[in-house]
C-alpha cells in the first residue's frame, strides 16, 4: 500500500487519486462554486453570535436597558436564522453534487467493467465487483461532497472565529489557538493507521459479498449436497473477520474524537481559569469572558467535525484506490483505430492460420491450429474435455486474442474490424441460454431496433412462437431474474429466436439442443434445417451420434488438430474419432 511507504509517498498517492477523479468533480463545478461562495457569510454568521452576547451582557443587561436588550436579542435571532438557512442550502448543494458525481462514476465504472476481457472475470469474484460498484462508489462520493468542501468550510470557520477572538483579547486567543497544534499532530498520526484499517474493512466486505453471491447463485447445489451448515460456518468466519476489522476502525475513530474532546475541554478550562482571574482583577469584562468561552466552543466544534470528516475522507480514499484499480485494468480487446469492413457480399468463410493460444503464459491450450471452413459449410468440433473446442469459439467471437496466428472471416483479420461488426456476423447459441430481466420481446431483441413483426417472424421460423403465445401475456410476459419462471427448454428456444432475428452469416451451436425434450428437439431441428441454409455453421458436439451427417468433423486433442474429415472418412482411419464414437455407443 502506498501509505505504508511514508507520509510523503502517501500524500502524493492521495493527490494522484484525486487527480484521477477530478474530471467528475469539474462537471459539477457550478454546484461546488456556489457552495464555496456560501462559506464566508456562513462562517461570519456563526462568529457574530458571541459578540452580540458580549455586547448584551456588558451593555443593556448591565445598565438595565430592556429596549436595547430586545434589539440585540432580535439581531441574534436573525443571525441564527441566516446561519441555519445558509447551512441547509450549502448541505443541499453538496449532497446534490456528490450524488451526481457518484452516479457518473458508477456509470463509467460499469461501462469499463463490461468492456474488460473474460479473463478478468475468470480471476475476479463477482461479489467483489459488486462491492466496488456500490459501497465503494458511495464512500467515494463523500470525499468530494461533505468531505472535501466540508474541510474548507470548517477551515474558513476556524480562521474567522480565531480572527474575532484575537480582535477581542490576543492573550486569551493565543492560549486557545496553541492547542490546535497537538490536534493537528494527532490527526496526521491517526490518518495512516485508520487508512490501513479501513482498507482491511473494504477487503473483508468484498470477501463477504463474494461468498454471499456465490452461495445465493449456487443455492440449489448447496442444498443438494447438504452444504448449508459448512457454508454457514465459512460465512460466519468471514463475517467475524469483517466485524473485527470494523471494530478496529471504530476504536481509532472513537480515540480521535475523544482526544479532540479532551483538548477542547482543556482549552475551555484554561479560558475559565485565566479569564476568570482577569475578571476578578477588573482587567476583563464578564461579557468578554462569556464570549470567549463561546468562541472556544465554536472553534473546537469545526475541529471535531474535521475529525469526523477525516474518517469519511480516509474511507473515501480507500474506496478510490480500489475503484481506480479497476479503471486501470487494461481493455485487452480493442477496436482498431482505422477499422476495416467485412465485404457486404461475404458468405461466411472462416480461416484459422497457425493459431496458438494460452490462458496462462506458456500453458498453450491451442497449438498451431489451422483450418478453413468454406462458406455455407457445417463443421463439427470434436474432442475430449480440455481439447480446445470452446477456446476456438471464444477466439472466433474475439472474447480473447490469439497468442500467435490469425483468424479471418471472408478474408479479413477479425482484429482489424470492430467488435460490433464481427458479432453482427456471428450468432451463438450456447448449451444454456441466459435471459435478462425484462419481457420476452426484449430478451429476443436485446436492445436492437427490431420491429414486432421481425421478432414474431423469427420466433415463428424457429417454431418457438407456440410456447410464447401460451404464456400469460405472450411477448410481453415478464421474465424473472435469470429466467427462473421459464423452463430450461423454453429459455433455449428463446436463444434460437434471438439468433434467427439477427440473420447471422456464421452460426455457432454449443450442444444447443441438449436441454430440450424429444418433441421440442424435433421441432427445433426442423427450424435449424431452415436456419442453416446458406450459412456457415460450427457445432461443438458432445454427443457424436448427432453429427454423423455433418459435412466435416474436426477432431482436437490437447489443443492440436489431429483429424479432419466426414464421419465415414474418420471411422475408416481408425483414429481418435472412432475410439470416441465407439465408446459413446457402448455407454449409450
Amino acid at each position: 500500500m502506498a501509505e505504508s511507504n511514508g507520509p510523503g509517498l502517501g500524500q502524493r498517492r492521495n493527490w494522484e487519486l484525486i487527480r484521477r477523479v477530478s474530471p467528475f468533480a469539474r462537471r459539477q463545478l457550478r454546484l461546488f462554486v456556489l457552495a464555496l461562495v456560501l462559506l464566508p457569510p456562513l462562517a461570519a454568521a456563526n462568529a457574530v453570535g458571541p459578540i452580540l452576547i458580549q455586547r448584551a451582557i456588558d451593555g443593556p443587561a448591565h445598565t438595565g436597558d430592556l429596549s436595547g436588550l430586545q434589539w440585540i436579542a432580535l439581531l441574534y435571532g436573525v443571525t441564527v436564522f441566516v446561519r441555519l438557512g445558509l447551512q441547509a442550502w450549502q448541505g443541499y448543494l453538496l449532497q446534490q453534487a456528490g450524488q451526481r458525481m457518484t452516479a457518473e462514476i458508477r456509470s463509467e465504472l460499469f461501462a469499463h467493467v463490461t468492456r474488460l476481457s473474460i479473463s478478468y472475470f475468470n480471476r475476479t469474484p463477482v461479489g467483489k465487483l459488486i462491492t466496488r460498484l456500490t459501497s465503494d462508489v458511495e464512500a467515494l462520493g463523500e470525499v468530494f461532497s461533505t468531505g472535501g468542501v466540508g474541510i474548507l468550510s470548517d477551515t474558513v470557520s476556524i480562521v474567522i472565529v480565531a480572527a474575532f477572538m484575537f480582535s477581542l483579547r490576543w492573550d486569551l486567543a493565543l492560549l486557545v489557538t496553541l492547542l490546535l497544534f497537538p490536534i493537528t499532530a494527532l490527526a496526521i498520526w491517526f490518518q495512516k493507521i485508520y487508512r490501513d484499517a479501513n482498507l482491511r474493512v473494504r477487503e473483508m466486505l468484498s470477501t463477504l459479498n463474494a461468498q454471499l453471491q456465490e452461495n445465493l447463485v449456487g443455492v440449489s447445489v448447496v442444498q443438494m449436497f447438504r452444504r448449508e451448515e459448512r457454508n454457514s460456518e465459512q460465512f460466519d468466519e468471514a463475517n467475524r473477520e469483517y466485524i473485527r476489522a470494523v471494530d478496529e476502525t471504530i476504536l481509532y475513530d472513537s480515540a480521535l474524537s475523544a482526544a479532540m474532546e479532551w483538548i477542547s475541554l482543556v482549552a475551555i478550562a484554561g479560558v475559565l481559569w485565566y479569564g476568570g482571574g482577569q475578571v476578578l482583577q477588573n482587567a476583563l469584562t464578564f461579557g468578554t469572558l462569556v464570549a470567549f468561552i463561546q468562541y472556544a466552543q465554536r472553534l473546537f466544534d469545526p475541529i471535531r467535525q474535521l475529525g469526523e470528516r477525516f474518517t469519511s475522507i480516509q474511507s473515501g480514499f480507500t474506496s478510490l484506490e480500489r475503484i481506480t484499480g479497476i479503471l486501470d485494468e487494461p481493455i485487452e480487446i480493442k477496436d482498431p483505430v482505422v477499422p476495416e469492413s467485412l465485404p457486404t457480399d461475404g458468405s461466411g468463410e472462416v480461416v484459422f492460420q497457425n493459431v496458438w493460444f494460452a490462458y496462462k503464459p506458456g500453458e498453450y491450450v491451442l497449438k498451431n491450429v489451422s483450418f478453413t471452413i468454406r462458406p455455407g459449410q457445417t463443421v463439427a468440433l470434436v474432442g475430449p474435455t480440455g481439447s480446445g473446442k470452446s477456446t476456438i469459439i471464444r477466439l472466433l467471437c474475439r472474447l480473447y486474442e490469439p497468442t500467435q496466428g490469425r483468424i479471418l472471416i471472408d478474408g479479413v483479420d477479425i482484429s482489424q474490424i470492430t467488435q460490433e461488426e464481427l458479432r453482427r456476423r456471428i450468432g451463438v447459441i450456447l448449451q444454456e441460454g441466459f435471459l435478462f430481466s425484462g419481457d420476452i420481446r426484449s430478451n429476443i431483441a436485446l436492445g436492437e431496433t427490431y420491429s414486432d413483426g421481425q421478432i414474431v417472424q423469427a420466433a415463428r421460423s424457429m417454431n418457438v412462437d407456440r410456447f410464447i403465445e401460451e404464456l400469460p401475456e405472450g411477448y410481453k410476459t415478464e421474465v424473472r431474474e435469470r429466467g427462473n419462471n421459464l423452463s430450461g427448454g423454453q429459455k433455449q428456444l428463446l436463444a434460437f429466436a434471438r439468433a434467427a432475428v439477427r440473420d447471422p452469416k456464421i452460426l455457432i451451436l454449443d450442444e444447443a439442443t441438449a436441454s430440450l425434450d424429444v418433441g421440442t428437439e424435433a421441432l427445433v431441428q426442423q427450424a435449424l434445417d431452415r436456419l442453416l441454409k446458406k450459412r456457415t455453421c460450427i457445432l461443438i458436439a458432445h454427443r457424436l451420434s448427432t453429427i454423423r451427417n455433418v459435412e466435416r468433423i474436426l477432431v482436437l486433442r490437447r489443443g492440436e488438430l489431429i483429424e479432419d474429415g466426414s464421419h465415414e472418412q474418420l471411422m475408416a482411419i481408425h483414429g481418435l474419432y472412432e475410439s470416441l464414437y465407439k465408446l459413446q455407443a457402448l455407454t449409450a
